[in-house]
């Protein structure tokens, strides 16, 4: 997927007849999460090299790939040319190299994607091409004059001044129609572009506010946060963020307001369900968080953002995870945040302009091999990416001190998870470094420097320390706790047992309903399955250990399939099942044929028997001595909306697409049915 270019060289000859571009492009592959994680990046780059001769009436398309270039070269060349014998044909010629030489083991599956890309590739390219001619027909542009020449001819400065403030005009023009496309500044900058629009008092911020709350604003930038405001109070039911947060998701996207609204609906429903606006008053820290965890603000850096100071080093992270699961941590994190968000309104007031982010300093003496248990890291990454999402463009500088030398073994862990934008911003000293020149004197005024940094300011942060083995609390404590945040609202925890599948009914009236479900499973290996029948089944019963239903600690257990209906008599098989691993997040759709009633199945999944005249597989025994018991959970949320107001599948930011697949032919009830999944590790 095409996620956007910067032009690295450009050339036009004096006559027109030659234009030659060379673009470095970015792109998200479709590929394993894992994958993505273990070579540590989320994009790939290319750079390709448009050579346009209307002249000769060629177009030439060269690329080859920047990212990993030392262990994959990949060539790729198209040719746009004239057919010889009729003029108004084009002959297309496209050939491509790939040379794999090392890629961290995974060289058979990095072959396997890219022929799978280049394939779909070809395919969508008929359709990218027949979408931009029928685009030129809607313009009226139904025929384009062969390039001929160009005749000289005086300019006066009279026409180039009119040139130029011409061009100026339509710079700051922004049609509505491209805004809501999230087109580039490239494409709206075509002579096609509608007149411009009178402006109101809505339309335009006053020079003084800009000033003294948000900053320095291009006109585009500031024509995309009011029309991204506008759609906002248009269509947005709930509170309206500040004009400082919109930004924020508009910097952390590079305003293609497109995709800052994508971002920013998803983190506004996010705030609603888990009601974060209102964390700082409701929800007070556990005792243990308040004496162990050694982190807290302290004043504020030379640029007046707030600082926090966080003694990750002296924190005992496992004896927290251990003593309070990764919720309360969690909660903990945005708890922090939201204060953060607070001090930069506090200090925007203060300092007469407008402060937005804040600085963090992190000293690691004392970070050893205790802080990579394995756990800890993974609340980490957890809460890493939760605070990417909801609180972009917070982070204004990191200052990491005493890195030790386990510290390269940890940020390999972390930082595939941080944005790049946000990994620019981190600074790093090894022992003492950050005494000397370009270090935390540059950054932090000389009165407010720790004084566990030889400074002269007493740092009322905690100390941290190990915390007590006798405030640890057993796996099945927490468990039963829910530690997700977001289960505490809409989501519905569930066991599957082996011969018990989870089910859950949904009734539809109306034909092409949407069902959208959103599931974690968060112990063993499971396969979903979607039914569909004509009559209701009898309602479960409430007994704990019958037939029907099982009830337990962690979560219930329903049955309404009833074992004397036949599949295929009494109800069928709407999707293919789905094998889902322990870990995975799924989150799909389900276009409804028929009205009727519609049954969501969790069912255990057996390991498949090893033949008899073959020996086991070590995967397949110690993926056996993993799961300890016939158990599986799974936490859940369902809802049923009409197609009209159905727009894709529920999605996740660390996601992969992984679509079911086609049903077999004895499954006639759903050969016009569609659906979308995805999955995310």
């Amino acid at each position: 997927m095409f996620v956007g270019s910067d032009t690295v060289n450009e050339f036009k000859s004096e006559d027109g007849a030659i234009h030659v571009i060379e673009r470095r492009c970015k792109l998200d592959v479709d590929a394993p999460r894992l994958l993505k994680k273990i070579a540590g990046v989320d994009y790939v780059y290319f750079v390709q090299k448009n050579s346009l001769n209307s002249r000769e009436r060629t177009l030439h398309i060269e690329a080859h790939n920047e990212t990993f270039s030392n262990r994959v070269i990949i060539n790729e060349h198209c040719c746009y040319t004239v057919h010889p014998e009729n003029e108004d044909w084009t002959c297309f010629e496209q050939s491509a190299s790939l040379d794999i030489k090392s890629f961290f083991g995974f060289e058979s599956t990095v072959e396997k994607i890219a022929m799978k890309q280049y394939t779909s590739n070809i395919k969508k390219g008929k359709e990218i091409i027949e979408y931009y001619l029928r685009q030129l027909e809607e313009e009226g542009i139904t025929f384009v004059p062969r390039w001929t020449p160009p005749s000289i001819t005086p300019c006066s400065e009279t026409s180039l001044s009119s040139c130029k403030k011409q061009a100026a005009a339509m710079a700051v023009v922004i049609p509505d129609a491209a805004l809501k496309e999230g087109l580039s500044g490239d494409a709206l900058s075509s002579p096609s572009a509608p007149e411009p629009v009178v402006g109101t008092p809505d339309d335009k911020l006053d020079a003084d506010y800009i000033k003294r709350y948000l900053g320095d604003l291009t006109p585009l930038q500031e024509s995309c946060l009011i029309r991204l405001r506008q759609w906002l109070q248009e269509t947005h039911k709930g509170k309206i963020p500040k004009d400082e947060h919109i930004l924020r998701f508009l910097r952390a996207r590079d305003f293609n307001i497109d995709k800052a609204r994508e971002i920013m609906c998803q983190s506004l429903t996010w705030r609603k369900q888990h009601q974060v606006d209102y964390i700082l008053e409701t929800w007070t820290p556990p005792q243990v968080l308040q004496d162990y965890y050694a982190g807290g603000w302290h004043h504020h850096d030379k640029d007046g953002r707030p600082l926090y100071v966080l003694r990750l080093g002296q924190m005992d992270t496992k004896g927290l995870v251990r003593a309070l699961g990764e919720e309360a941590l969690l909660r903990y994190v945005l708890s922090i945040n939201e204060e953060g968000l607070r001090r930069c309104e506090e200090n925007t007031k203060v300092f007469g302009r407008p402060i937005s982010s804040w600085t963090c300093l992190v000293d690691l003496e004392g970070l050893n091999m205790r802080h990579l248990w394995r756990p800890g890291v993974k609340a980490l990454l957890r809460i890493i990416e939760v605070v990417e999402a909801n609180y972009p463009e917070t982070l204004g500088r990191l200052l990491i001190l005493r890195a030790p030398r386990v510290f390269p073994v940890l940020w390999t862990l972390v930082s595939p998870f941080i944005d790049d934008n946000t990994r620019r911003k981190f600074l790093i000293y090894a022992g003492n470094d950050y005494q000397g020149p370009g270090g935390l004197l540059d950054y932090i005024d000389k009165e407010i420097i720790p004084d566990f940094l030889s400074g002269e300011c007493m740092c009322e942060v905690p100390e941290g320390g190990l915390v007590p083995k006798s405030l640890y609390r057993t796996a099945e404590e927490l468990e039963n706790e829910d530690l997700k945040l977001w289960t505490e609202t809409i989501y519905q925890s569930a066991s599957v047992f082996k011969g018990a599948p989870h089910e859950i009914l949904i009734q539809i009236v109306d034909a092409s309903s949407v069902i959208t479900w959103d599931f974690d499973v968060c112990k063993g290996d499971i396969v979903f399955n979607i039914y569909h029948s004509k009559r209701s089944p009898q309602p479960a019963k409430k007994d704990s250990l019958g037939a029907h239903s099982i009830t337990s600690p962690g979560g219930n257990n329903v049955q309404l399939i009833d074992k004397v209906w036949q599949l295929g008599r009494d109800y069928s098989m709407v999707e293919s099942p789905l094998i889902c691993k322990e870990g995975e997040s799924v989150q799909g759709s389900h276009v409804t044929r028929w009205p009727g009633f519609y049954i969501l199945q969790w069912k255990f999944h057996s390991m498949p028997a090893c033949a008899a005249s073959s020996l086991p597989r070590v995967d397949d025994v110690l993926a056996s001595l993993q799961v300890s018991s016939h158990k599986c959970k799974v936490m859940y949320y369902t809802e049923v909306i009409g197609s009209e107001d159905f727009r894709g599948s529920m999605t996740s930011l660390e996601s992969s697409h992984s679509g079911f697949s086609q049903l077999s032919a004895a499954t006639t009830s759903s050969s016009q049915s569609h659906s979308s999944s995805m999955i995310s590790r």
